[in-house]
């Protein structure tokens, strides 16, 4: 409100909602109490009923879906909030882990566990991590229906699980590089979202491209060669196998298993970009486009990835003729 806002008007970003249907009593019953996306023979009824045109019938319907949609200026705060948050909080986890012993050698997660301290510094941040993916998991339901709805669904337990049960076992040292690992590609996502809000497309594509190397290095690389290797061997090795291991693995693994659909899209993304030369479009969102030109420009570029807020979240929107449309 106070910065995020100002920040925004003065990049030139209106506050103005997209194109908003006619008012049709008939067109909007059906919408209300039948279907928002009508099938073929229930609009050929509507246009002899209407004497309207199908492609007519169509438009109204996807602006109708659309018109209750967040605004770029909203989408933009949000976003804003998200990019202040895990910037701050991965340079809060970087500062810290820094002079921690298990960030340089992971077998000093099980030296002499489960009697290891637990200082201010980490309960603060695992009591953050914690809070604002809570947040994260009650805001899914409230945001933007995206398609990949039940994959954030899953991350988000799996991770308050994790955070949850490691703390409860005083696992939080390899918890800490578990939490700051993620953090390491996310306030980039964040910062590509900004900058397409903003329509610096060049910027926006910088931002991705980045991201998409920070994401893939991460949690296709360090992430099994060095998180997934110290609690599968290194822990087996050091304090042996005990019945809560199955469970903690378990949840490390689902992750990793995101991470590698995660990737998928975001290559498929990158490839698209490289080849048609910018990004545009992202699958896993439901967002449509509002602007009549569309039925104009249907056969468009279109690529995968935009910026929906889940999200966003988050990857957390999408365009024709090259631009990401917003979540």
């Amino acid at each position: 409100r106070f910065i995020a806002k100002p920040c925004a008007i003065n990049l030139g970003i209106q506050d103005s909602g997209p194109h908003r249907a006619q008012p049709n009593a008939i067109l909007e019953k059906v919408f209300t109490s039948i279907t928002k996306s009508p099938d073929g023979k229930r609009l050929e009824g509507l246009s002899k009923q209407l004497d309207w045109d199908v492609r007519k019938i169509q438009r109204w319907f996807r602006h109708r879906r659309n018109q209750d949609k967040p605004t770029t200026l909203t989408k933009f705060c949000e976003s804003m909030w998200r990019f202040t948050f895990y910037l701050s909080i991965f340079f809060y986890g970087i500062r810290f882990l820094w002079t921690a012993p298990w960030f340089w050698d992971t077998r000093q997660c099980w030296y002499n566990y489960p009697f290891q301290p637990l200082t201010s510094r980490l309960y603060y941040y695992y009591i953050l991590e914690l809070a604002f993916y809570w947040s994260l998991m009650f805001s899914q339901f409230t945001d933007i229906k995206r398609k990949d709805f039940l994959i954030m669904f899953v991350h988000h337990l799996a991770t308050i699980g994790l955070i949850t049960f490691s703390y409860m076992n005083n696992m939080v040292r390899v918890g800490t590089l578990v939490l700051c690992l993620h953090d390491a590609s996310d306030f980039l996502l964040e910062a590509a979202k900004l900058a397409n809000y903003a329509k610096y497309q060049r910027l926006c594509d910088a931002f991705f491209m980045l991201f998409g190397v920070v994401f893939i290095v991460t949690r296709l690389g360090i992430y099994p060669f060095w998180i997934l290797n110290t609690t599968l061997f290194e822990s087996w090795e050091l304090i042996g196998p005990y019945p809560s291991w199955w469970l903690f693995n378990g949840l490390l693994v689902t992750l990793q298993v995101l991470h590698v659909i995660w990737s998928y899209l975001i290559i498929r993304t990158a490839s698209k970009a490289l080849v048609r030369g910018k990004v545009s479009k992202d699958d896993r969102s439901d967002v449509e486009s509002s602007s009549e030109e569309e039925d104009v420009t249907s056969n468009s570029t279109k690529g995968i990835f935009s910026t929906s807020s889940n999200g966003s979240n988050r990857l957390n929107g999408h365009v024709a003729s090259g631009q990401w449309t917003g979540e």
